[in-house]
Protein backbone atom coordinates (compact mmCIF):
# COMPACT_ATOMS: atom_id res chain seq x y z
CA UNK A 1 0.00 0.00 0.00
CA UNK A 2 1.05 3.63 -0.95
CA UNK A 3 -0.38 6.77 0.55
CA UNK A 4 -0.55 10.36 0.60
CA UNK A 5 -1.70 11.04 3.73
CA UNK A 6 -5.05 13.38 4.01
CA UNK A 7 -2.93 16.26 6.29
CA UNK A 8 -0.44 17.31 3.90
CA UNK A 9 -3.42 19.05 1.98
CA UNK A 10 -3.37 22.01 3.97
CA UNK A 11 0.05 22.41 4.31
CA UNK A 12 1.01 21.72 0.52
CA UNK A 13 -1.15 24.11 -0.18
CA UNK A 14 -0.22 27.04 1.43
CA UNK A 15 2.06 29.12 -0.58
CA UNK A 16 -0.05 28.61 -3.45
CA UNK A 17 -1.79 31.61 -2.72
CA UNK A 18 -0.60 34.28 -5.54
CA UNK A 19 -2.23 34.04 -8.89
CA UNK A 20 -2.56 35.97 -11.73
CA UNK A 21 -4.55 38.77 -10.74
CA UNK A 22 -7.11 38.89 -13.71
CA UNK A 23 -10.72 38.24 -11.21
CA UNK A 24 -11.12 34.77 -13.70
CA UNK A 25 -11.45 31.15 -13.51
CA UNK A 26 -12.18 31.34 -9.58
CA UNK A 27 -12.98 27.68 -10.77
CA UNK A 28 -11.75 25.71 -13.32
CA UNK A 29 -13.08 26.89 -16.75
CA UNK A 30 -15.78 24.58 -18.66
CA UNK A 31 -16.14 24.49 -21.91
CA UNK A 32 -15.83 22.98 -25.77
CA UNK A 33 -12.69 23.36 -27.66
CA UNK A 34 -12.04 21.24 -31.15
CA UNK A 35 -8.43 19.84 -31.23
CA UNK A 36 -8.55 16.40 -30.22
CA UNK A 37 -11.43 15.89 -32.27
CA UNK A 38 -11.34 18.00 -35.31
CA UNK A 39 -7.14 18.77 -35.47
CA UNK A 40 -6.36 20.52 -38.45
CA UNK A 41 -9.17 19.29 -40.91
CA UNK A 42 -9.35 22.18 -43.07
CA UNK A 43 -10.66 20.77 -46.24
CA UNK A 44 -14.46 23.00 -46.60
CA UNK A 45 -14.26 21.17 -49.99
CA UNK A 46 -14.28 17.81 -48.95
CA UNK A 47 -15.72 18.04 -45.59
CA UNK A 48 -17.69 20.86 -45.08
CA UNK A 49 -18.88 19.49 -41.70
CA UNK A 50 -15.89 18.76 -40.20
CA UNK A 51 -13.31 21.17 -41.21
CA UNK A 52 -12.28 24.10 -38.89
CA UNK A 53 -14.61 27.01 -39.95
CA UNK A 54 -17.04 29.54 -38.12
CA UNK A 55 -19.82 27.36 -39.37
CA UNK A 56 -18.18 24.80 -37.38
CA UNK A 57 -17.73 26.71 -34.19
CA UNK A 58 -21.64 28.23 -34.74
CA UNK A 59 -22.73 25.28 -35.04
CA UNK A 60 -21.26 23.99 -31.79
CA UNK A 61 -22.09 27.06 -29.90
CA UNK A 62 -26.37 26.36 -31.19
CA UNK A 63 -26.06 22.89 -29.78
CA UNK A 64 -24.13 23.99 -26.39
CA UNK A 65 -27.48 26.09 -26.05
CA UNK A 66 -30.60 24.09 -27.11
CA UNK A 67 -29.10 20.77 -25.38
CA UNK A 68 -28.41 21.60 -21.81
CA UNK A 69 -24.40 22.48 -22.06
CA UNK A 70 -24.42 26.23 -21.32
CA UNK A 71 -26.77 25.67 -18.41
CA UNK A 72 -24.68 22.40 -16.89
CA UNK A 73 -21.77 25.24 -17.14
CA UNK A 74 -19.83 24.73 -19.96
CA UNK A 75 -19.68 27.96 -21.49
CA UNK A 76 -16.34 28.25 -23.53
CA UNK A 77 -16.27 27.94 -27.18
CA UNK A 78 -12.65 27.51 -28.36
CA UNK A 79 -10.92 27.58 -31.19
CA UNK A 80 -7.20 25.93 -31.51
CA UNK A 81 -4.31 25.68 -33.98
CA UNK A 82 -5.69 26.21 -37.70
CA UNK A 83 -8.02 29.11 -37.77
CA UNK A 84 -5.85 31.60 -39.19
CA UNK A 85 -4.80 32.72 -42.84
CA UNK A 86 -1.40 31.56 -43.19
CA UNK A 87 0.07 35.11 -43.64
CA UNK A 88 -0.75 38.33 -41.44
CA UNK A 89 -2.49 41.30 -43.05
CA UNK A 90 -0.97 44.88 -44.29
CA UNK A 91 -0.71 46.14 -40.80
CA UNK A 92 1.00 42.77 -39.58
CA UNK A 93 -2.43 41.62 -37.49
CA UNK A 94 -3.15 37.80 -37.33
CA UNK A 95 -6.45 37.13 -40.00
CA UNK A 96 -8.65 34.34 -40.19
CA UNK A 97 -8.22 32.27 -43.18
CA UNK A 98 -11.16 34.19 -45.39
CA UNK A 99 -12.71 30.76 -46.88
CA UNK A 100 -13.11 29.59 -43.46
CA UNK A 101 -14.18 32.14 -41.80
CA UNK A 102 -15.78 34.55 -44.26
CA UNK A 103 -16.85 36.57 -41.72
CA UNK A 104 -13.92 36.90 -39.20
CA UNK A 105 -13.23 36.03 -35.85
CA UNK A 106 -15.34 39.58 -35.19
CA UNK A 107 -18.40 38.40 -36.22
CA UNK A 108 -17.86 34.40 -34.84
CA UNK A 109 -17.05 36.06 -31.28
CA UNK A 110 -20.33 37.83 -32.04
CA UNK A 111 -22.28 34.93 -32.20
CA UNK A 112 -20.80 33.23 -29.42
CA UNK A 113 -22.08 35.78 -27.74
CA UNK A 114 -25.19 36.08 -28.34
CA UNK A 115 -25.85 32.81 -26.84
CA UNK A 116 -24.52 33.46 -23.62
CA UNK A 117 -21.25 32.04 -24.12
CA UNK A 118 -17.66 32.73 -24.31
CA UNK A 119 -15.28 32.73 -26.91
CA UNK A 120 -11.37 30.80 -26.96
CA UNK A 121 -8.53 31.75 -29.54
CA UNK A 122 -5.03 29.97 -30.23
CA UNK A 123 -1.61 31.14 -30.96
CA UNK A 124 1.75 30.25 -29.81
CA UNK A 125 4.63 31.94 -27.91
CA UNK A 126 6.99 30.92 -31.16
CA UNK A 127 6.87 32.36 -34.57
CA UNK A 128 5.07 29.62 -35.87
CA UNK A 129 2.35 27.16 -34.18
CA UNK A 130 2.76 23.67 -34.08
CA UNK A 131 0.79 23.19 -37.07
CA UNK A 132 3.15 26.08 -39.05
CA UNK A 133 0.15 29.54 -38.75
CA UNK A 134 1.73 32.01 -37.82
CA UNK A 135 2.65 32.73 -33.91
CA UNK A 136 2.89 35.54 -31.98
CA UNK A 137 6.58 35.91 -31.25
CA UNK A 138 7.46 39.34 -31.58
CA UNK A 139 3.79 40.13 -32.13
CA UNK A 140 2.49 40.01 -28.52
CA UNK A 141 1.34 43.76 -28.16
CA UNK A 142 -0.83 43.37 -31.24
CA UNK A 143 -1.90 39.86 -31.20
CA UNK A 144 -2.87 41.11 -27.78
CA UNK A 145 -4.94 43.77 -28.95
CA UNK A 146 -6.58 42.19 -31.62
CA UNK A 147 -8.27 39.66 -29.22
CA UNK A 148 -9.09 42.08 -27.05
CA UNK A 149 -10.46 44.18 -30.42
CA UNK A 150 -12.54 40.96 -31.98
CA UNK A 151 -13.90 40.58 -28.12
CA UNK A 152 -11.91 37.00 -27.11
CA UNK A 153 -12.54 35.30 -23.67
CA UNK A 154 -10.21 33.15 -23.97
CA UNK A 155 -6.28 32.64 -24.80
CA UNK A 156 -4.68 29.07 -25.35
CA UNK A 157 -1.23 29.84 -25.66
CA UNK A 158 0.76 26.87 -27.25
CA UNK A 159 4.84 26.60 -26.43
CA UNK A 160 5.71 25.54 -30.34
CA UNK A 161 9.00 26.42 -32.38
CA UNK A 162 10.39 28.43 -29.12
CA UNK A 163 13.91 27.96 -27.86
CA UNK A 164 12.73 26.60 -23.78
CA UNK A 165 15.01 28.98 -22.57
CA UNK A 166 12.71 31.48 -23.67
CA UNK A 167 9.50 30.37 -22.98
CA UNK A 168 9.52 32.24 -19.43
CA UNK A 169 9.98 35.05 -21.14
CA UNK A 170 7.56 35.02 -23.69
CA UNK A 171 4.91 33.88 -21.97
CA UNK A 172 5.15 36.65 -19.59
CA UNK A 173 5.09 39.26 -22.23
CA UNK A 174 2.13 38.07 -23.60
CA UNK A 175 0.01 37.88 -19.67
CA UNK A 176 1.16 41.67 -19.18
CA UNK A 177 0.36 41.96 -23.28
CA UNK A 178 -3.00 40.88 -22.35
CA UNK A 179 -3.47 42.67 -19.10
CA UNK A 180 -2.69 45.84 -21.02
CA UNK A 181 -5.49 45.77 -23.07
CA UNK A 182 -8.27 46.13 -20.32
CA UNK A 183 -10.44 43.57 -21.47
CA UNK A 184 -10.64 40.01 -19.48
CA UNK A 185 -9.25 37.05 -21.66
CA UNK A 186 -8.42 33.67 -19.68
CA UNK A 187 -4.92 32.95 -19.93
CA UNK A 188 -4.25 29.06 -21.07
CA UNK A 189 -0.33 28.25 -21.02
CA UNK A 190 1.39 25.27 -22.28
CA UNK A 191 4.99 26.81 -20.43
CA UNK A 192 5.27 23.91 -18.10
CA UNK A 193 4.75 21.40 -20.85
CA UNK A 194 7.64 22.53 -23.56
CA UNK A 195 9.99 22.94 -19.65
CA UNK A 196 9.54 19.48 -17.92
CA UNK A 197 12.12 17.93 -20.10
CA UNK A 198 15.14 20.17 -19.25
CA UNK A 199 13.95 20.87 -15.56
CA UNK A 200 11.37 21.80 -12.99
CA UNK A 201 9.61 24.75 -14.11
CA UNK A 202 9.11 27.56 -11.75
CA UNK A 203 5.43 27.70 -10.77
CA UNK A 204 5.28 30.35 -8.49
CA UNK A 205 6.15 32.48 -11.91
CA UNK A 206 3.35 30.25 -14.03
CA UNK A 207 0.63 30.64 -11.26
CA UNK A 208 1.65 34.57 -11.45
CA UNK A 209 1.21 34.23 -15.24
CA UNK A 210 -1.63 32.11 -16.34
CA UNK A 211 -4.95 30.51 -15.49
CA UNK A 212 -3.98 27.58 -16.57
CA UNK A 213 -1.29 25.60 -17.58
CA UNK A 214 -0.93 21.93 -19.14
CA UNK A 215 2.11 20.13 -17.74
CA UNK A 216 1.97 17.04 -19.92
CA UNK A 217 1.63 15.40 -22.89
CA UNK A 218 -1.98 16.08 -25.49
CA UNK A 219 -4.47 13.85 -24.53
CA UNK A 220 -5.44 10.89 -27.39
CA UNK A 221 -8.76 9.59 -27.62
CA UNK A 222 -7.68 6.21 -26.20
CA UNK A 223 -7.03 4.70 -22.77
CA UNK A 224 -3.80 4.49 -22.60
CA UNK A 225 -3.34 8.38 -23.43
CA UNK A 226 -5.69 9.01 -20.48
CA UNK A 227 -4.01 6.33 -17.70
CA UNK A 228 -0.72 7.99 -18.57
CA UNK A 229 -1.84 11.31 -17.89
CA UNK A 230 -3.33 10.39 -14.89
CA UNK A 231 -0.85 8.40 -13.78
CA UNK A 232 1.72 11.34 -14.80
CA UNK A 233 0.06 13.54 -12.54
CA UNK A 234 -0.20 11.25 -9.70
CA UNK A 235 3.97 10.65 -9.77
CA UNK A 236 4.49 14.54 -10.14
CA UNK A 237 1.82 15.21 -7.57
CA UNK A 238 3.70 16.71 -4.61
CA UNK A 239 5.40 19.41 -7.48
CA UNK A 240 2.15 20.69 -9.41
CA UNK A 241 -0.92 19.97 -7.05
CA UNK A 242 -0.09 22.73 -4.42
CA UNK A 243 -0.17 25.09 -7.22
CA UNK A 244 -3.96 25.02 -8.23
CA UNK A 245 -6.46 26.67 -6.76
CA UNK A 246 -8.72 29.84 -7.23
CA UNK A 247 -7.12 31.38 -10.53
CA UNK A 248 -4.85 29.05 -11.76
CA UNK A 249 -5.50 25.51 -12.48
CA UNK A 250 -3.17 22.32 -13.61
CA UNK A 251 -4.45 21.44 -16.93
CA UNK A 252 -4.45 17.34 -18.08
CA UNK A 253 -5.93 18.37 -21.35
CA UNK A 254 -9.35 17.66 -22.95
CA UNK A 255 -11.92 15.22 -21.70
CA UNK A 256 -12.31 12.67 -24.94
CA UNK A 257 -15.60 11.54 -23.47
CA UNK A 258 -18.11 10.70 -26.65
CA UNK A 259 -15.48 9.93 -28.93
CA UNK A 260 -14.15 6.21 -30.18
CA UNK A 261 -11.41 5.31 -28.27
CA UNK A 262 -13.06 5.15 -24.58
CA UNK A 263 -15.17 2.37 -23.32
CA UNK A 264 -18.37 3.91 -21.31
CA UNK A 265 -16.51 2.71 -17.95
CA UNK A 266 -13.36 4.77 -19.40
CA UNK A 267 -15.27 7.46 -19.97
CA UNK A 268 -16.76 7.91 -16.42
CA UNK A 269 -12.91 7.18 -15.08
CA UNK A 270 -11.60 10.21 -16.74
CA UNK A 271 -14.99 12.39 -15.64
CA UNK A 272 -14.07 11.52 -12.67
CA UNK A 273 -10.29 11.71 -11.84
CA UNK A 274 -10.49 14.85 -14.12
CA UNK A 275 -13.41 16.22 -11.21
CA UNK A 276 -10.83 15.05 -8.42
CA UNK A 277 -8.12 16.96 -10.09
CA UNK A 278 -9.82 20.35 -10.23
CA UNK A 279 -9.12 20.34 -14.18
CA UNK A 280 -10.53 22.45 -16.64
CA UNK A 281 -13.50 20.29 -18.18
CA UNK A 282 -12.76 21.35 -21.54
CA UNK A 283 -14.44 18.76 -23.97
CA UNK A 284 -12.99 17.72 -27.52
CA UNK A 285 -16.19 16.23 -29.00
CA UNK A 286 -19.04 16.28 -31.87
CA UNK A 287 -22.01 17.64 -29.45
CA UNK A 288 -24.35 17.45 -32.74
CA UNK A 289 -23.85 13.59 -32.53
CA UNK A 290 -23.44 12.55 -28.60
CA UNK A 291 -24.63 9.83 -27.85
CA UNK A 292 -27.09 9.77 -24.65
CA UNK A 293 -24.73 7.84 -22.16
CA UNK A 294 -21.61 10.27 -22.60
CA UNK A 295 -23.72 13.29 -22.60
CA UNK A 296 -25.45 12.32 -19.42
CA UNK A 297 -22.13 11.99 -17.70
CA UNK A 298 -20.54 15.12 -19.32
CA UNK A 299 -23.54 16.98 -17.66
CA UNK A 300 -23.97 15.32 -14.20
CA UNK A 301 -24.15 17.92 -12.08
CA UNK A 302 -23.15 16.07 -8.95
CA UNK A 303 -19.32 15.68 -10.53
CA UNK A 304 -19.35 19.00 -12.19
CA UNK A 305 -20.51 19.83 -8.28
CA UNK A 306 -17.09 18.34 -7.13
CA UNK A 307 -15.11 20.00 -10.03
CA UNK A 308 -15.88 23.14 -9.16
CA UNK A 309 -15.87 23.24 -5.08
CA UNK A 310 -15.33 26.49 -4.54
CA UNK A 311 -12.19 25.56 -1.76
CA UNK A 312 -10.32 24.64 -5.19
CA UNK A 313 -8.13 22.34 -3.89
CA UNK A 314 -6.82 19.65 -5.92
CA UNK A 315 -6.90 16.15 -5.53
CA UNK A 316 -4.22 13.57 -4.72
CA UNK A 317 -4.07 9.99 -5.41
CA UNK A 318 -3.63 9.14 -1.99
CA UNK A 319 -3.28 5.39 -2.04
CA UNK A 320 -2.82 1.97 -4.44
CA UNK A 321 -4.05 -0.96 -3.12
CA UNK A 322 -3.45 -4.27 -5.46
CA UNK A 323 -5.52 -3.79 -8.81
CA UNK A 324 -7.06 -0.43 -6.92
CA UNK A 325 -5.66 3.07 -6.54
CA UNK A 326 -7.41 5.60 -4.54
CA UNK A 327 -7.98 9.65 -5.35
CA UNK A 328 -9.40 11.74 -2.59
CA UNK A 329 -9.98 16.00 -2.99
CA UNK A 330 -11.14 17.96 0.25
CA UNK A 331 -14.44 19.65 -0.86
CA UNK A 332 -16.24 22.70 1.12
CA UNK A 333 -18.07 21.73 4.01
CA UNK A 334 -15.57 19.01 5.55
CA UNK A 335 -16.91 16.94 2.84
CA UNK A 336 -13.98 14.39 0.93
CA UNK A 337 -14.53 13.23 -2.39
CA UNK A 338 -13.13 9.59 -3.01
CA UNK A 339 -12.73 7.85 -6.31
CA UNK A 340 -11.72 4.44 -6.56
CA UNK A 341 -10.22 3.08 -9.21
CA UNK A 342 -9.79 -0.43 -10.84
CA UNK A 343 -6.46 -1.04 -12.93
CA UNK A 344 -7.31 -4.30 -13.81
CA UNK A 345 -8.50 -4.76 -17.43
CA UNK A 346 -9.73 -8.42 -17.47
CA UNK A 347 -12.49 -9.77 -15.72
CA UNK A 348 -15.70 -8.52 -13.23
CA UNK A 349 -16.08 -6.29 -10.67
CA UNK A 350 -13.72 -6.29 -7.88
CA UNK A 351 -14.31 -4.95 -4.26
CA UNK A 352 -12.84 -2.61 -2.33
CA UNK A 353 -13.98 -1.80 1.55
CA UNK A 354 -14.09 1.77 2.06
CA UNK A 355 -12.74 1.22 5.06
CA UNK A 356 -8.97 0.96 3.37
CA UNK A 357 -9.83 4.19 2.18
CA UNK A 358 -6.63 6.55 3.55
CA UNK A 359 -9.57 9.55 4.55
CA UNK A 360 -12.11 7.24 5.62
CA UNK A 361 -10.63 7.86 9.18
CA UNK A 362 -11.14 11.23 8.78
CA UNK A 363 -14.92 10.57 9.36
CA UNK A 364 -14.89 10.19 12.98
CA UNK A 365 -17.46 8.00 14.58
CA UNK A 366 -20.29 8.64 11.59
CA UNK A 367 -19.86 9.29 8.09
CA UNK A 368 -22.97 9.67 5.16
CA UNK A 369 -21.98 7.87 2.31
CA UNK A 370 -22.84 8.82 -1.18
CA UNK A 371 -22.02 7.20 -4.37
CA UNK A 372 -22.03 9.88 -7.67
CA UNK A 373 -21.06 7.12 -10.44
CA UNK A 374 -21.48 5.02 -11.57
CA UNK A 375 -24.73 5.44 -10.35
CA UNK A 376 -26.21 7.92 -7.90
CA UNK A 377 -27.15 6.07 -4.66
CA UNK A 378 -27.42 6.91 -0.94
CA UNK A 379 -25.39 4.17 1.08
CA UNK A 380 -26.47 5.65 4.18
CA UNK A 381 -24.55 6.88 7.36
CA UNK A 382 -22.06 4.25 8.01
CA UNK A 383 -19.73 3.64 11.33
CA UNK A 384 -16.10 3.75 11.48
CA UNK A 385 -15.96 -0.33 11.29
CA UNK A 386 -18.29 -0.43 8.45
CA UNK A 387 -18.37 -3.72 6.40
CA UNK A 388 -19.54 -1.82 3.21
CA UNK A 389 -17.37 -2.55 -0.42
CA UNK A 390 -17.62 -0.81 -3.21
CA UNK A 391 -17.75 -2.84 -6.26
CA UNK A 392 -15.55 -1.58 -9.34
CA UNK A 393 -15.55 -2.71 -12.92
CA UNK A 394 -12.48 -3.06 -14.69
CA UNK A 395 -10.90 0.24 -15.79
CA UNK A 396 -13.98 1.45 -13.90
CA UNK A 397 -14.27 3.51 -11.50
CA UNK A 398 -16.57 4.63 -8.55
CA UNK A 399 -16.44 8.04 -6.95
CA UNK A 400 -17.99 8.40 -3.78
CA UNK A 401 -18.21 11.48 -1.25
CA UNK A 402 -17.97 11.19 2.73
CA UNK A 403 -19.76 13.99 4.61
CA UNK A 404 -18.70 13.18 8.52
CA UNK A 405 -21.33 13.81 11.26
CA UNK A 406 -20.87 15.76 14.28
CA UNK A 407 -22.21 15.10 17.43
Amino acid sequence: MRCTGLLLFPLLISHAVKALDNGLALTPIMGWLHWARFMCNVDCVADPDNCISERLFMQMADVMVKEGWRDAGYEYVCLDDCWPSRRRDASGGLQADPARFPGGIKRLADYVHSKGLKLGIYSDVGAETCAGYPGSLDHYEKDAQTFADWGVDLLKFDGCNMKWTRLAEGYRNMSRALNATGSRMVYSCEWPLYEWDFHKPNYTAVRETCNQWRNYADVYDSWSSVKSIAEWTALHQDAVAPWAGPGGWNDPDMLVIGNYGLSHDQQESQMALWALMAAPLLMSNDLRSLCPRAKALLQNRRVIAINQDPLGRQGYRTATLGSFEVWERPLSNRVLAVAVRNKQEIGGPQKLPIVKVPGWRTCGSLCNVTQILPQYKELGVQRQRTDLAVAVNPSGVVLLTFHPILD
